[in-house]
């Protein structure tokens, strides 16, 4: 009989898996409940006794599982820091062996192929495969599920293709049906063991676009039971409720009333936790009212009515009442107090009534808003309001400019002829080429809008070409520039050459972190007679344009800029020349000397290279250093102690709360994705003395280092990094190491979808967050180096606090910073790594990383080793140097521009 002739009948084509025991699941099955405590990123406890090596207990934990009534255990071995494909192995090992666990099936879950393969060829009964999609293309979900098909197992496909992850009703059933068709048409797979994944994601977030998650999946699921025979469908459910973490009460009536209406429409499994479940018939009537609206998207303000709600069933500690007794006061001073406050809860209904009031709606703009946030801008100015506040105030302030909008377009067309607002003034604001860092530019672009500036923003990466031909366009007022990496202080002077070449007018401002009042009276000033000021915080930028754009006295303003900056360009060349430099020759002969062959040299535990697919951001937060965070938001101290600041510990205490929030829920909902590589290699000093040969896998790179010139008192010697590295003539092997970390996947997508729901505080909290996240992965992978993959501090053991203040053995300095400004050695790395083709991390035209919040360097362990900068270099160094690299000197002076001492 032929395969098709047995399963004509339809009660065959049934999902059938197993351990020792069979799991049919026909229509009369209740509910499949994956338990998901043996996945190392669903449960801390197991990941840690894993990493520790507990294997019995991590048995109990899968035994826990069985008798708590989990019909399926997936099982994920999926960290960085573990050898996933050994764990898999030996837990499946030991499950098979335990009765009591390994009766029933076995979801093997893994984003890595051979992790799911080894997992496979181990497995008893008929396991599934957790999961494939068409992420990379149609050849290999096609490879991928022969395989699985040869194994005999059943699979999970995620609705995902090569353009993302569905998050729309059609998105969904479009990747559904066109998975199951290369599946059944292509593959011959058994359409009953394929089981969709068809992403659940939170509802009640806020954000418009979300309000379809539940129902879009619902509905899907129903289309996927009516119209891909035989298929099932199974989930995450506790993601449907992230919003609510908290709020048990609320949690567990959304699951129930969420899988009340899935099962309903054909979801026939999933991953819920029994305990976060109430009984649908047991939920308060006036909650699940609620609670439906909010699932099924039945009202237009069902997630207000909901969080409303939610505070009547928390319990005692939530009971206490907001004072909303300002909401008695006259009008103006309600708009003005939701403006200072950052309050949008009633914004539009107060901007509404001052709209009734107006004669036309732009004078609500001009003056209800305005004169709110005049009230804004003066506490800013007098140290009363701070950066994230107004950054609040703008929030407020978008979202009624967004509700009079309409209103204003209307009375455009009805009047055609009638005064237009001009503002304060056009400004455009952009990141100059090759940079991608925008924090800072961001954060003053509120500001200025805040104070009724016209913003034009071009984004990061911005060619000069673009913002001239832009600021022609629009006819701005100013044009201002930002940077991080010091490739794009030359770019600035090539923006400010070409606005001299075409007769520009308009001011130039300059700000950014690597930017500043030398570099801008120096090397920029002199290249644009017109006025170009630096502007070193967001406070300042809002003085700085008012004063260039005041037509009385802008021009004494600018007059008196371009004084100061030719007296200080005076003194600071002046004060250079006085300096004295060696020879790099010289130099050389003062390099800093270590002891070879009593200094010790530990082999690494593991060479080679390894790759971290991904990173479970929660064992990062330790790591976190808040005290930078604190810093891009402009209020200056160390943490914890800025927390009871005197002047800014409140306003601190509220960010670090709005922080802490957003933090959490990056966590719970995975919103972020962290990837990481490294490299550990055999390595010795050439004779140069200045570099560092490495043999990558068989295959020899050169890390090219600078060293310091400066003349300094007898005794101090030139310090290059290179020193730090046993030279080839001691013949001692000696190690380098080098990384790239990042957590910034994720961040773009979220950072853009706040500023479309024109919440420009969390559009820039969100960037501000997975930056910190990226210094604590290199932190903690610094640490993982350190005690285990090199292993040459293993009995290291260093609070947060001493990490931060660097007291371990061994440094990780970074391309583009003090000791090795170079940022051309990151090319030297990206190469030996593959850091692209592996994790994605790419360098733009200018070697800044994308995405943004990344973290690359190096790895020396010598216990000599030791931080420097490397100051001003002589000419003749930068020809060594290009020599080296065998590139060109002009080349080798733009990049090392900054560095380069004046003669």
């Amino acid at each position: 009989m032929s395969s098709e002739q047995r399963l004509t009948s339809n009660e065959k084509r049934l999902l059938r898996l197993s351990g020792l025991e069979p799991l049919v699941v026909t229509s009369d099955t209740n509910f499949i409940n994956v338990g998901e405590r043996t996945n190392v990123a669903g449960s801390r406890k197991f990941l840690r006794l894993i990493k520790e090596e507990k294997f019995d207990e991590a048995l109990d934990v899968a035994r826990e599982q069985v008798e708590g009534g989990a019909q399926i255990i997936d099982i994920n071995m999926d960290d960085g820091l573990i050898d996933g494909k050994e764990a898999m192995v030996k837990f499946l090992n030991l499950v098979i062996s335990e009765p009591d666990i390994a009766r029933v099936p076995i979801m093997i879950d893994s984003s890595k192929w051979d992790i799911i393969e080894a997992g496979l060829q181990v497995v008893q009964g008929k396991s599934v495969v957790n999961s494939i999609s068409l992420k990379e293309g149609k050849e290999e979900f096609v490879r991928h599920a022969k395989l699985i098909k040869r194994y005999g197992a059943a699979v999970i496909v995620m609705a995902f293709d090569e353009v993302g992850q569905a998050d729309t009703y059609d998105r969904r059933i479009e990747i559904a049906k066109r998975s199951y068709d290369i599946l059944v048409n292509e593959v011959n797979f058994a359409p009953e063991d394929i089981i969709f994944d068809l992403n659940i994601f939170p509802v009640a977030t806020g954000m418009d676009e979300h309000k379809l998650n539940a129902i879009d999946f619902i509905e899907a699921t129903r289309w996927v039971r009516q119209n891909l025979p035989y298929a099932s469908v199974s989930g995450g459910v506790s993601n449907v409720s992230f919003s609510f973490r908290g709020n048990n009460p609320v949690r567990e009536a959304m699951h129930s009333v969420f899988l009340y209406h899935a099962i309903e429409a054909g979801m026939n499994m999933g991953i819920v936790n029994p305990s976060m479940l109430e009984v649908y018939d047991d939920i308060p009537k006036d909650l699940l009212e609620k609670v439906e609206d909010v699932i099924l998207n039945r009202r237009d303000d069902a997630t207000e009515r909901l969080l409303e709600f939610a505070e009547t069933v928390v319990g005692k500690a939530k009971e206490s009442k907001v004072d909303l007794s300002w909401r008695e006061e006259p009008l103006q001073d309600r708009i003005t107090r939701a403006l200072v406050k950052g309050i949008d809860q009633f914004i539009t209904e107060d901007v509404e009534e001052a709209r009734l009031a107006s004669k036309r709606p732009i004078e609500v703009i001009e003056g209800h808003l305005m004169t709110g946030m005049n009230v804004v801008g003066d506490l800013f100015g007098s140290g009363k309001m701070f950066l994230p506040q107004v950054v609040k105030s703008a929030r407020v302030m978008k979202k009624a400019v967004a509700y009079l909008l309409p209103f204003i377009e209307e009375e455009k067309l009805e009047n055609p002829d009638g005064a237009e607002d001009k503002g304060n003034g056009k400004i455009l604001l952009a990141t100059v080429k090759g940079d991608v860092h925008d924090i800072g530019k961001n954060i003053v672009s509120v500001v200025l809008a805040c104070n009724n500036y016209e913003i034009v923003d071009l984004g990061v990466m911005v060619p000069p070409e673009k913002i001239l031909e832009t600021a022609i366009a629009e006819k701005v007022d100013i044009i201002g520039l930002s940077g991080l990496i010091t490739p794009s202080l030359d770019e600035m002077v090539h923006l400010a050459k070409e606005m001299q070449r075409k007769n520009f007018k308009v001011p130039l401002l300059i700000g950014g972190a690597t930017t500043s009042k030398a570099h801008t009276a120096v090397k920029i000033d002199t290249e644009y007679q017109h006025s170009v000021v630096h502007v070193n915080d967001a406070s300042r930028a809002v003085t700085v344009v008012g004063d260039l754009l005041q037509e009385e006295t802008s021009q004494n303003y600018i007059d008196g800029i371009k004084r100061d900056y030719d007296e200080f360009r005076v003194k600071f060349l002046s004060r250079t020349k006085k300096k004295e430099y060696k020879t790099l020759e010289k130099a050389r002969e003062n390099k800093f000397r270590i002891d070879w062959e009593t200094s010790e040299i530990v082999r690494p535990e593991k060479l080679g290279i390894e790759v971290i697919e991904e990173v479970n951001l929660e064992e990062l937060v330790p790591y976190i250093d808040w005290t930078p965070f604190f810093r891009s938001w402009e209020l200056h101290g160390r943490y914890p102690d800025i927390l009871t600041d005197k002047v800014v510990g409140t306003q601190a205490t509220d960010l670090f709360a709005d922080a802490q929030k957003m933090l959490k829920e990056v966590l719970a909902a995975k919103k972020l994705k962290g990837k990481g590589i490294f490299g550990l290699f055999p390595a010795n000093t050439l004779a140069n003395e200045d570099d560092i040969l490495v043999d990558v896998e068989g295959k020899d790179f050169v890390f090219r280092t600078l060293r310091q010139q400066l003349q300094r008192r007898e005794g101090v010697p030139d310090y290059a990094l290179a020193d730090f590295i046993a030279p080839e003539s001691t013949e001692k092997q000696d190690y380098i190491g080098c990384f790239c970390v990042t957590t910034g996947f994720g961040t773009e997508e979220l950072s853009q979808q706040y500023l479309k729901d024109l919440d420009d505080y969390n559009s820039i909290m969100i960037k501000a967050i997975s930056d910190r996240l990226a210094e604590a992965f290199a932190e903690y992978l610094h640490e993982k180096v350190r005690k285990e993959y090199w292993g040459y501090a293993v009995d290291e053991s260093l609070d947060n606090n001493a990490l931060i203040d660097e007291k371990y053995k061994g440094i990780r300095p970074a391309p583009g910073y003090p000791a090795c400004p170079d940022h051309l050695e990151k090319l030297t790395i990206w190469e030996a790594l593959k850091v692209e083709e592996r994790i994605g991390v790419k360098l733009t035209e200018s070697l800044a990383m994308w995405p943004a919040a990344s973290v690359s360097g190096y790895y020396f362990a010598n216990s000599e080793a030791r931080y420097f900068g490397l100051g001003k270099i002589k000419e003749d160094q930068v020809k060594d140097f290009a020599e080296r690299k065998n590139i060109p000197y002009e080349e080798a002076a733009k990049w090392l521009a900054p560095n380069i001492a004046d003669d």
